[in-house]
Order: structure tokens, then sequence, then C-alpha cells
């Protein structure tokens, strides 16, 4: 077949996904549209943001950063923590993780938009971001490390997306797919996965008026809880998935995500531990804004309860996860799963960002609370990643188990001989 023939198949390939991602059960009509009234509320409340100005927020001038820049962070992990299906899957050949592991590449998708959302709504002037686009705007690339944020987040996204649409493309058409086309990019994200986490921490960590964020383990920390949040959150949609679709997922991967999170919760706590010892044994700069975080300072204790009930969820769900229950009831695994996740978003959101402004540079005390815009623009951003995944794995499922394929194909593998098809890793499987 020639490029440009594949070009118009793909192009109709892909109009028939977006057909099908209109239709379905009362249950995804009923999803969807609640979904779709909270994120029209954010598109409202982000409406009067732009007309009205960041004073709708809980920003100033003492703490520029706040609640969306927390959720970028968290959102990072998320895209991050996704790839851990990707390693078992293509560098241990684990077989029952090849038929997922575009769960998790779809995942990853999702979350690098939403973290994307969350940049836009944070900048006062989003239609000055032509300013961040190479060749076009002073992007200072190599030297600010906002630049290379941009790079590495833009990259991820693209090699999922091409790793994704091929991956699904070769499957429409019940092919084999090359590996040069794909494989070398799956490695290569697994690197970036890493580095689009490490960078993150390198943007905190490399502001050296802030002494809360000037810390080495920074980096080992986010990829840590990246690898907390994304399992956590796999592990949970591939219930629901074989709940809601029937499709035939087996134990193998909840067992290998189980297993992960049982290591990096741990690791988790004690770098914290280790963070918690260096700032308040020995003191100096760093230790002001650990004490306000966690025993609050000068009267002012609104972050007190942000982080001490990241660190009750956190505990909580590592001592669950290393019980026999979890192993034996799944609604055991479910609430460590879903205690990690919001432990993880507060820890790594509010306990991260809003400590570095507080106190300020000038020693004074000005506290940040999010305000009900700040949360209505939040939901809305949350509910379309939601949307985009919903939409995303509801149109990938019936490609994968065979039940959506090229008319071409069916009518190839109905002729004689023909008794077996491709799966997205490669295997050779018995025809749906």
């Amino acid at each position: 077949m020639s490029a440009s023939r594949h070009l118009f198949a793909y192009l109709r390939f892909l109009g028939r996904i977006l057909w099908m991602s209109t239709d379905g059960s009362w249950r995804f009509y009923t999803w969807m549209v609640v979904l779709t009234a909270i994120a029209l509320v954010g598109a409202n409340a982000w409406a009067q943001q732009l007309a009205q100005g960041m004073v709708l927020t809980g920003m100033s001038d003492h703490v520029s950063w706040g609640l969306y820049v927390a959720n970028f962070t968290f959102g990072v992990g998320l895209a991050a923590g996704a790839v851990m299906m990707v390693i078992p899957a293509y560098l241990y050949h684990d077989k029952e993780m090849h038929d997922v592991t575009l769960v998790g590449e779809l995942l990853a998708v999702a979350a690098i938009v939403l973290c994307l959302l969350f940049i836009m709504v944070d900048m006062g002037h989003p239609e000055r971001a032509w300013h961040l686009i190479p060749g076009v705007g002073r992007f200072n690339w190599p030297v600010s490390m906002l630049t290379w944020d941009v790079v590495v987040l833009n990259g991820y996204l693209l090699l999922n997306l091409h790793v994704c649409g091929y991956l699904l493309y070769m499957r429409f058409l019940r092919r084999k797919p090359r590996k040069r086309w794909y494989l070398p990019f799956v490695f290569l994200s697994i690197f970036w996965a890493i580095s689009i986490h490490s960078v993150t921490a390198f943007l905190y960590s490399g502001l050296g008026g802030r002494p809360f964020w000037n810390s080495a383990l920074l980096a080992p920390r986010f990829i840590a809880s990246a690898f907390i949040t994304g399992p956590a959150f796999v592990i949970v949609l591939l219930q629901l998935i074989r709940r809601f679709t029937g499709l035939p997922i087996g134990e193998g991967p909840q067992r290998t995500l189980t297993s992960v999170m049982r290591v990096t919760v741990l690791l988790n706590l004690f770098m914290l531990g280790s963070e918690l010892f260096t700032a308040l044994y020995t003191g100096g700069a760093h230790a002001g804004p650990v004490r306000y975080l966690f025993f609050g300072a000068h009267g002012h204790h609104g972050l007190v309860p942000w982080i001490w009930t990241a660190v009750v969820f956190n505990v909580g769900s590592a001592l669950l996860l290393h019980l026999p229950a979890s192993r034996r009831h799944v609604w055991v695994l479910n609430l460590a799963c879903v205690l990690a996740f919001v432990g993880v978003w507060i820890e790594k959101g509010m306990g991260l960002i809003i400590p570095g402004f507080v106190p300020s540079t000038l020693h004074e005390m000005v506290e940040y609370t999010p305000t009900l815009t700040e949360w209505k623009i939040t939901a809305g951003i949350w509910a379309f990643g939601l949307m985009l995944l919903t939409v995303a794995v509801k149109v990938a499922l019936p490609v994968l188990s065979g039940r959506y394929a090229s008319p071409h194909a069916r009518e190839a593998e109905a002729a004689p001989g023909s008794s077996s098809q491709e799966s997205p890793g490669g295997e050779r499987q018995p025809a749906a």
C-alpha cells in the first residue's frame, strides 16, 4: 500500500473511532453528562478569571503558585507513573502486561493534556504562550529549566500519541506491528517518563531563593511518588474496565502493579522521614517552612490539616497494602489505592508548593487559601481529563479485543488458512 493510501486509510480509521466515541450505554451517557457539566462550570469560572484577572484567586505577590501548579506537579507524576506498565511488558517480556500496556499509555496522554491545561489557566495571559515556541518566541533553551519542561512534556505527549496510534491502527488492520516503528519509541518513552518528572523537580530545586525546595532528594521523591499514583490509578481503572466492558483482563497486571506499590509507598515514606530529620534536627533556613507545614508558625496553621491528612493516608495505604487481606479482598486493595492517590496528591500539591513561599523571602507569614474560583477551574480540568481518558479507553478496547477491525482485514482473515491474529505486542492469539 502506498503512503498516500495509508494516510487516507488512517484518517478514515480516526474518523470511525471518533464516531464510535459518541455511542454507548446509559451508564456511559450519564458519566459523560456529569463530567461535561463539571467541565462547563470550570470553563465558566476560567472565563471570569480571564475577564477580571488573577485577583479572583487566592494567590498574591508572596504566594505566586497555588492550586493550579500543585495539580500540574501531581499530574506530571501521574503521567510518568503510567510508564510502569511499559517496563514489565517490554523490558521483562511480561505477556499479560502487553494486553493492558495501551491503557497506561492512554492514561499518560490524558494526564499530560491535564498538566498543560493547568499551566494555561495559571497564566494570567495564556495568549502569550507563543513566547515558549522555539524559533518564534524567546525560548531561552537550554538555560531556562522552564523551557526544558516544555520540551519534555510535549515530547512525552507526542511519543505516547505515536505509540498508541500506531499500535491501534495495526490492530485495526490485524497486521503485525513492525518493531522499528514503535519499539524504539517505547523504550524512549521509559527514559522520557523519568525525565519529565526529574525536570519538574529540578524546576523547583534549582530556585536558590526557596530553601524548602533545595533538596537533592526532590527528584527521587517525585519518581517514587509517581510509581505510587500511576499504578494505583491503573489498578482501579482495570477493574472498572473488566466490570463494565467484560474484557478478559487477567490478574497478572494487578499483581505486578500492587507489588510495585508495596515498595514505592515505603520508599516515599522513608524519603519524607529523611527530609524531616534533616530539616528539624539540623535547623537552618530549610526548617522554617517545614515547621510551618507540619506544626504551624506564629499563629498560622493553614497547611497543618492538609499535610497530616496526607501522612495518615500514606501510612494507612502502606499498612493496607502489606496486609494479607489486600490479596484476598479487592475492596481492601482499592481502599489502599485511593488512600495512596489522595495522600500523594496532597503531599506533592499543597504540601510541596505552598511551603516554598511561606515564610516569604522577607520572613513574612502570608498564607494561601484556594478560592472557589480555583476549585471550580480545578474540578473542570480534572473532569475534562477524565472525559478524554474515558473516550480514549472506550474506542481503544473494541480495537484491542478484535471486535472492531477493518472490513478488508476481516475478509482476509476469513480466507482459508487464516486462523490467528496479532496482539499489540506482536504475539499470536486465537482469532476473536
